[in-house]
């Protein structure tokens, strides 16, 4: 890994003084429904547990291979993971078993683990799965007492076992986990819901049809409401919100208004678990017969099932799974006698730990609150996240201004700068019709600011983005062109359409354009009203935001591609790919997207390499390559050196690896551009857009004086952007100061942190920083949570 080896080694000393894993064993076990992404967090347990000089074991068939001992407990090597990354559901099988339900079964399952010294247990599964893990560790003490009054097991044996430390992973495709933004297996279960709706679309529109989807989500209606959020759907059926009674009247009246402004197809998805507010459950063929008997429309039903847990991981679960199974063996090395068993994941961007029983418990108020009625309440409790998604999907079914908004006399302007990047059409359609909402009349700039100074402006309605959350690039056209060099242009254009507020999604360009607008405010008037960047960028290189828009559907891009590369070369002798991704000198999609695909080593600028590194990577791999692992793979940022080329890597490593392994180089291009944007680009398009509607229609009242808006305060030019736990308004002046101008990347960058945690899982020794690891903390505590699909 470059920068592994040689004098730039971090000092490794205080990780092992505090996390040595020595002398203790680990075992990890996939319980319940299966999830895509599960393999992913299995493969990081065992080779973080390895990396801490830990045993560990796998446990075939969930509980059931518990109870039954034997052969279903396995000692796991570094090898036995490899190449499971890509794979979909659990190598290690998963089983839902009676027996560990009882008392007898727990206690052939507690002799089984103190026969092979295992007092550390993972367990990977729903909220089921999880409760039982702590049952166990609950009776822990009094099974061991029974084994001794048995003969099954010694006082010895006892006391050296005498505390089961347990750690959880949620995973789950309903995220219907409380206290957590996403549980493990849900945004690859999205993938499948939108591949299937983006092909009925197609075929709904020949045919001017209104299709019926039944999703997964039984109590929880995450999927369904995601899923329209990020298809545009008509209506959306969700168990913790059943529709208002009089709901077919009003459905019928919306499909059809639909109709007649010349949409030529309905979407309505219900979640398997929906019912009306007498709690009599809403079936998809109920919704079909009430559609063809009242509209007489051709309606079909499409059930999607099982496929919704199937297929391969996406990018962003296997960088959950990897990152939580990390975290989840250094919760493990951490804990006391006194720490409660445990759940990590993610809030935001970051890794928490959570009291598992807290969240057992306020997942069971949610379904308490729905049988009790209390639907505003079990929605509440289902956090933030999930209450952003619902108000944003009601905020863009309503097509009727708000009535005290409906005369503002305010006019915005909605523009794309830059390189196109998947979900800047989400944006704009949510931008839109937010916008109409607000009571705006909203306006498109073509082609950046190159269209502006030429008045390639016009009025844009809401029928006029129907479609397009699904469409990836830039439907509005968009270039790099900064605006200093036509300001006058600018201001005259702005003067002409009466430009009241202005919205900016793209990337780098924009920030740099949003600066330039700020810094000429001084000059002209026109330049002094409210002003927003939405981040879009598949490179993530802008300051003020861990996610640019567009960075997902690259990252899932790159995987998918270095999958089937890795897979071509199947059956063939040992073969190493060396792959050049784009990114210009920001080397986060070849650092992400090497922990998502599973890279031995990935080169990027801002970590400066030498040619003793590209020695020790060569040597290194080598090595490996000489055991089991027939496939390497190696990805190299555009940029990231002027002389060590992709070509001058592809022959070195070609020539160092004569008879071990071949060579073969890709360059992945514009590819990592293109296609139609991933549920997460799609959501968070959507969000971030109305969320930015909102902040410029509180900063156009608050600075509407006299009759005209007026305003040339430094928070009025702002960058909205995710940080950390929450998505934050900043202005553009302040972050100026984290930007490097001349490599066009922020000065300080969250993802570096994850590169330490690729190269344990590539099997390098290195220093884990773990002061930013997750600390435990309560459920009950408010967090910001809206920043998560």
């Amino acid at each position: 890994m470059a920068g592994a080896t040689g004098p730039k080694r971090q000092d490794t000393r205080k990780f092992f003084e505090n996390l040595s894993g020595a002398g203790k064993c680990i075992a990890v076990l996939t319980s319940g429904g299966d999830a895509q992404g599960m393999n992913g967090a299995v493969r990081a347990v065992v080779r973080m547990g390895i990396y801490v000089g830990a045993k560990v074991y796998f446990i075939h068939e969930g509980y059931q291979g518990m109870v039954d001992g034997g052969d279903y407990i396995k000692e796991a090597t570094w090898e036995s993971v490899s190449s499971v990354l890509q794979v979909g559901g659990t190598v290690i099988g998963s089983a839902r078993c009676k027996e560990f339900r009882s008392h007898e079964g727990r206690l052939k399952a507690a002799h089984n683990l103190v026969q092979r010294g295992i007092t550390y247990l993972c367990v990977i599964g729903g909220d089921g799965s999880l409760t039982g893990a702590n049952l166990f560790r609950e009776e822990w003490s009094g099974l061991l007492n029974e084994l001794i009054e048995q003969g099954l097991i010694d006082e010895e044996a006892a006391r050296s076992h005498s505390r089961l430390h347990i750690v959880g992973m949620v995973g789950s495709i309903d995220n219907d986990f409380c206290g957590t933004d996403m549980t493990i297996g849900t945004d690859s279960a999205l993938h499948r819901i939108i591949e299937v709706v983006d092909a009925i679309m197609t075929t709904a529109q020949s045919h001017q049809r209104t299709f019926v989807l039944e999703v997964m989500g039984r109590h929880c209606g995450y999927l369904a409401l995601v899923s329209a959020l990020a298809c545009g759907a008509d209506w959306v059926f969700i168990p913790e919100m059943p529709p208002e009674d009089g709901w077919e009247d009003n459905m019928c009246q919306k499909l059809s208004e639909s109709r007649s402004r010349g949409s030529r197809l309905n979407i309505i998805i219900v979640a398997e678990g929906a019912t009306d507010r007498q709690g009599q459950h809403i079936t998809s063929d109920l919704v079909k017969k009430l559609v063809v008997s009242r509209l007489g429309f051709d309606t079909r039903v499409t059930i999607l099932g099982h496929v919704q847990r199937g297929g391969t991981p996406s990018a962003f679960d296997r960088i959950l799974a990897s990152r939580m199974g990390v975290e989840a063996v250094l919760a493990l090395l951490e804990a006391s006698t006194d720490t409660p068993a445990c759940v990590v994941s993610l809030v935001g961007n970051q890794a928490v730990r959570l009291p598992l029983m807290e969240c057992v418990q306020m997942t069971q108020e949610v379904q308490k609150a729905m049988d009790e009625k209390k639907f505003d309440e079990a929605v509440r409790l289902r956090g933030r996240s999930f209450e952003n998604n619902l108000s944003t999907y009601r905020l863009l079914a309503s097509q009727t201004a708000r009535s005290e908004l409906q005369n503002t006399s305010f006019n915005v302007a909605v523009m794309n700068v830059g390189a196109p990047a998947a979900g800047m059409n989400a944006a704009v359609r949510s931008a839109v019709r937010v916008g109409i909402t607000e009571g705006h009349k909203m306006f498109a700039v073509s082609d950046g600011f190159e269209g502006f100074y030429k008045g390639q402006i016009k009025e844009i309605k809401w029928g006029d983005v129907g479609g397009w959350t699904g469409q990836g690039g830039s439907l509005l056209g968009t270039k790099r062109t900064l605006p200093a060099t036509h300001l006058d242009e600018i201001a005259e254009q702005m003067r002409i359409h009466n430009i009241t507020a202005l919205l900016v999604i793209g990337g780098f360009e924009a920030f740099e354009s949003l600066l330039e607008l700020h810094q000429a405010r001084a000059s002209y008037k026109e330049f002094c009203i409210p002003m927003c960047i939405l981040p879009a960028t598949i490179s993530n290189n802008v300051p003020g935001t861990d996610h640019s828009l567009g960075a997902d559907t690259s990252l899932n891009a790159i995987v998918e591609t270095c999958d089937r590369i890795k897979q071509s070369a199947s059956g063939t002798k040992r073969r190493v790919f060396i792959i050049e991704t784009m990114g210009g000198y920001c080397g986060y999609l070849a650092t992400v997207g090497g922990l998502a695909a599973g890279a031995d080593t990935v080169y990027i600028y801002e970590e400066p390499f030498d040619i003793r590194d590209l020695q020790a990577n060569v040597e290194h791999l080598t090595q490996k390559m000489k055991t089991s692992i027939q496939r390497g793979l190696v990805l190299r940022n555009e940029n990231c050196n002027e002389n060590f080329t992709t070509d001058f890597i592809y022959q070195l490593y070609s020539e160092e690896g004569r008879g071990v392994f071949d060579c073969r180089k890709n360059i992945l291009g514009h590819m990592q551009q293109g296609g139609a944007p991933s549920p997460f680009d799609r959501n968070f398009g959507t969000k971030v857009a109305a969320k930015a509607i909102q902040w410029i229609t509180r900063t156009l009242r608050e600075s509407y004086k006299e009759g005209r808006v007026f305003t040339n305060s430094e928070d009025t030019a702002c960058l909205l952007g995710m940080r950390r736990r929450a998505m934050v308004f900043q202005p553009v002046a302040q972050l100026r100061e984290e930007t490097d101008f001349v490599h066009r990347i922020p000065k300080e960058q969250w993802w570096l942190k994850l590169r330490p945690l690729m190269k344990i899982l590539a099997k390098y020794k290195t220093s884990y920083d773990v002061s930013d690891a997750g600390q435990l903390e309560h459920v009950t505590r408010v967090r910001p949570k809206e920043n998560h699909i």
